[in-house]
């Protein structure tokens, strides 16, 4: 009975009253930068309506942000928005944590998430995993310092941004493996730059292919 109470409330809610996902969002981002890129906003207010999109939790708080907007922006592919010169879509939103430590112990970030300006992950007789096919970036160039001891640390990075690793490894490793194939990501692509080191331990970065998908439309952005 309980159950079948929860089903009739979920029925009742209209679109708007809908739970925003990390891709509504993100969608809704991306129609900012357009609108950026366009000269449709300012710098200032991309600032406070990603502050808006970030903290939505309904389809519905989502809508005003760009009601003023024409409903073409963002319209262009990423790869073809890179391709002319344009700001990448990803650069932007609210930085992630500025630290993973895995202390004895594991730290993962993953998923859908925004490296900030300055990144430090540290393994001590554990590891840490950091995964960015899926992240945004704070800023168009990014700084990841990676400190194994005894430990291990692997970065995986997507084909289409711009990576340097330049961490030391003193009886241990510090490498990049390319698993892509595919050539360096265009300059107006977010930058990378991983450095550290690897003590008795290893730090490995790996270069592959990109797993991001257009979110989906909201009806009415």
């Amino acid at each position: 009975m309980v159950f079948a109470a929860k089903l009739r409330r979920v029925s009742e809610l209209t679109p708007d009253q809908m739970r925003a996902s990390d891709a509504d969002r993100e969608r809704v981002a991306q129609v900012l930068h357009n609108a950026l890129s366009e000269g449709r906003i300012t710098v200032n207010e991309l600032e406070e309506r990603l502050s808006t999109v970030y903290a939505a939790k309904t389809v519905g708080e989502l809508k005003p942000v760009t009601e003023d907007l024409p409903s073409t922006s963002g319209a262009i592919e990423p790869a073809t928005t890179r391709a002319l010169g344009f700001p990448d879509q990803r650069i932007g939103g609210h930085p992630g944590s500025p630290v993973s430590i895995g202390v004895m112990s594991g730290a993962v970030r993953k998923g859908s998430w925004v490296l900030p300006p300055q990144h430090t992950s540290f393994a001590f007789w554990g590891g840490a995993e950091i995964d960015l096919r899926q992240a945004r970036f704070a800023d168009r160039q990014c700084t990841i310092t990676a400190v194994a001891i005894m430990g291990g640390i692997t970065i995986t990075v997507p084909d289409d941004i711009n990576v340097d690793v330049t961490g030391i490894g003193f009886m241990g490793g510090f490498v990049l493996e390319d698993k892509s194939g595919a050539p360096p990501a265009p300059p107006t692509a977010p930058t990378v730059k991983i450095n550290g080191l690897g003590f008795w331990g290893g730090v490995v970065v790996y270069r592959k292919p990109a797993k991001r998908s257009e979110p989906p439309q909201i009806e009415g952005s």
